[in-house]
């Protein structure tokens, strides 16, 4: 008999990939999942295979909607987890409550890192950051069962904590890739995920004064959209940037698969952004586009094993188009080869193999 798994997030769960695709192999390898988050940001209606619910929050801040998710995280743990439960929190934001759960019913307790919260951009140099360092290495240390998304944060958190995550890249699942590589004219270039500060966006916005018959889109939202339209206007490129706003995920994957040259350009953002490995490289790379990146440790590594795209001098636009117009030159078919090979080995399918190993690990612990 498999034991329980109670998922928590703070997220209102409908655009989190990597919570749905865990979710969705341990339901399927025979757990009972429930998965709990939060009506923050929205409450869209979802269909998933095994049951969800949302925390209503009533807090109109970021800064108090953490401490009424965690409060009411608690009571929800302690009326639905039993001597059977695994309890598995997901980022930083979720961790105490489960933590306190844990220890209260002696449960095991997987430890999901998607990035390193305690050193995210928009809280560097704040008191919010002092508590969450305060937390992260309060409770970090005494998990038994970690996980993270990349190979760079599971180096940070073994310096830091002494810990030893496994890594479960956040890699889509495979697909079969039978498409027909559109004659693109104008060219297109993507950027998709969160319009926020270090995303290399506002440069890239400024580089399209240096690339001809090319056109920008831009899918999803997020705090700087605003900022990055009026820049699209005072810069009068508004012929050559489209906003495509938040798409559903299988919506996004529509319109990836179609473009020719995808970008995860990450500026130096804090620690949390330098070590990352954002979703849209794999992404792309199972849409077999190929990609500009940033010099940052994570991509340089997928780059020295395949060559799936370029990697940007700086953050000069100009020197951002050159790397744009080299891809454009080569051509994404040519590319092809080396993103297959990337594509068979950068999925899911792989990455699954090590999510279960944790559970079935924590399934007979103590």
């Amino acid at each position: 008999m498999r034991k329980k798994i109670i998922t928590s997030a703070f997220s209102n769960l409908y655009t989190d990939q990597r919570i749905e695709k865990v979710c969705r192999t341990l339901h399927e390898n025979g757990y009972e999942i429930e998965l709990i988050g939060n009506d923050w940001g929205g409450a869209e209606k979802m269909q998933r295979p095994y049951s969800f619910s949302r925390i209503q929050l009533i807090s109109k801040s970021l800064k108090t909607a953490y401490f009424e998710f965690n409060w009411k995280l608690y009571h929800e743990l302690k009326k639905k987890a039993d001597q059977n439960t695994i309890l598995h929190a997901n980022d930083l934001d979720a961790l105490l409550p489960n933590y306190l759960i844990a220890k209260k019913l002696n449960i095991p307790l997987v430890f999901d890192s998607h990035e390193i919260f305690s050193e995210m951009p928009a809280i560097q140099g704040k008191m919010s950051q002092k508590l969450w360092r305060y937390l992260e290495r309060s409770i970090v240390p005494k998990v038994k069962f970690m996980m993270t998304a990349s190979g760079s944060y599971g180096k940070w958190f073994q310096k830091k904590y002494g810990v030893d995550p496994i890594i479960v890249q956040n890699a889509p699942r495979k697909i079969d890739f039978t498409f027909e590589i559109p004659e693109n004219s104008p060219k297109v270039i993507l950027y998709q995920g969160a319009i926020n500060p270090f995303r290399g966006i506002d440069k890239v916005i400024l580089s399209m004064h240096h690339l001809d018959n090319v056109i920008l889109k831009i899918a999803g939202d997020g705090p700087r959209k605003k900022k990055y339209e009026e820049l699209v206007i005072k810069e009068n490129l508004q012929h050559k940037v489209q906003f495509l706003g938040k798409l559903k995920p299988e919506d996004l994957r529509e319109i990836t698969i179609t473009v020719d040259c995808g970008m995860s350009i990450e500026e130096n953002g804090g620690e949390s952004y330098f070590y990352s490995l954002p979703n849209k490289v794999l992404d792309c790379i199972q849409a077999r586009v190929p990609l500009i990146l940033s010099n940052l440790p994570e991509m340089q590594n997928i780059k020295s094993q395949f060559d799936i795209g370029e990697i940007i001098k700086d953050h000069q636009p100009e020197n951002i188009a050159e790397s744009i117009n080299l891809i454009l030159n080569k051509g994404r078919k040519n590319y092809q080869p080396e993103l297959e090979k990337a594509a068979n080995i950068l999925c899911w399918e792989n990455e699954e193999v090590k999510l279960l190993k944790v559970f079935e690990e924590a399934s007979i612990a103590l």
